[in-house]
């Protein structure tokens, strides 16, 4: 399972710390030098509040044009930097995105929800080292935050350090007993390191949280039949792929950090004759 809410972030960031009034003229980099930049900085502002508002309506592309225009207008707010950053994250550029956060970085390093967001955007980039680092660094700041401990997670898997992954996203599920994506993740990291009876029963500990969870219930089918229940399996299987017809799709999977020993199970489940029916009849095309 791969979770992320990046607008949500921006938003609460900014509905805690920015406050354009205060936005000052700091070695701005006006369109002609001789417009001055005292002008031009409550424009940038403007444009920001602007972005804001347009994040919250899902019109990316217009926010995103204004964000840039507004870091060239007010380069010296990180909040500037973290919604740009934000929102080329939102489009697919993760190059960009890191290079934003990293700009945000420079003028607050000490704003922990910057470096939370610099680490996410170093996960997507395939950075994990870099994603685990910085992570640990805003979490230093800010130790509270259950998305981050989940995060930090599954930089480890990633990098198939299983310990220190369960550790993190146990650290996660302590901080929110309901956030079931944790308790899903450390059964994925326990079916890696070959512990298939606990994967499998901290995906039904997953359930228990939130029955109509896709993601736990194949998981679970496909260890099932790897133990020769194929009755149940092909059951759960067929439970999940109705509830989300997206989990038939194997690239989905490894998109949701599925490790090679799962996903090596999961093939062979998925070329039984029974299975393969029931994944063509339930499978939902993922988004180009």
């Amino acid at each position: 399972m791969l979770y992320r809410n990046w607008l949500l972030s921006v938003l609460v960031l900014l509905g805690v710390t920015f406050n354009p009034g205060r936005v000052k003229a700091q070695a701005v980099i006006p369109y002609s030098p001789d417009v001055d930049s005292e002008v031009l900085a409550p424009y940038g502002s403007q444009l920001l509040q602007d972005a804001v508002q347009l994040i919250r309506f899902q019109e990316y592309d217009l926010a995103l044009s204004r964000a840039k225009l507004a870091a060239r207008l007010v380069p010296n707010q990180y909040e500037t930097w973290f919604i740009l950053g934000t929102l080329h994250l939102q489009q697919g550029h993760s190059q960009a995105g890191v290079d934003a956060f990293v700009k945000a970085r420079e003028l607050a390093p000490d704003e922990a929800e910057v470096l939370f967001a610099l680490g996410n955007s170093y996960f997507q980039l395939g950075d994990y080292e870099s994603a685990v680092t910085t992570l640990q660094d805003g979490l230093a700041l800010d130790s509270g935050n259950t998305q981050v401990f989940f995060d930090l997670g599954n930089s480890y898997l990633q990098l198939q350090q299983f310990p220190d992954a369960i550790a993190s996203y146990q650290k996660s599920f302590e901080l929110d007993e309901e956030f079931w994506p944790a308790k899903n993740n450390i059964g994925l990291a326990e079916y890696e390191t070959g512990n298939k009876d606990r994967a499998i029963a901290l995906w039904r500990d997953t359930l228990a949280i939130d029955e109509s969870q896709a993601e736990p219930t194949l998981a679970i089918a496909v260890a099932l039949y790897n133990q020769g229940q194929q009755g149940e399996a092909i059951r759960m299987v067929t439970q999940a792929l109705r509830l989300d017809g997206k989990y038939g799709n194997l690239d989905y999977l490894i998109m949701n950090l599925w490790g090679e020993n799962l996903m090596a199970d999961t093939k062979v489940f998925f070329a039984n004759p029974t299975v393969k029916r029931i994944v063509e009849n339930n499978l939902v095309p993922l988004e180009e």
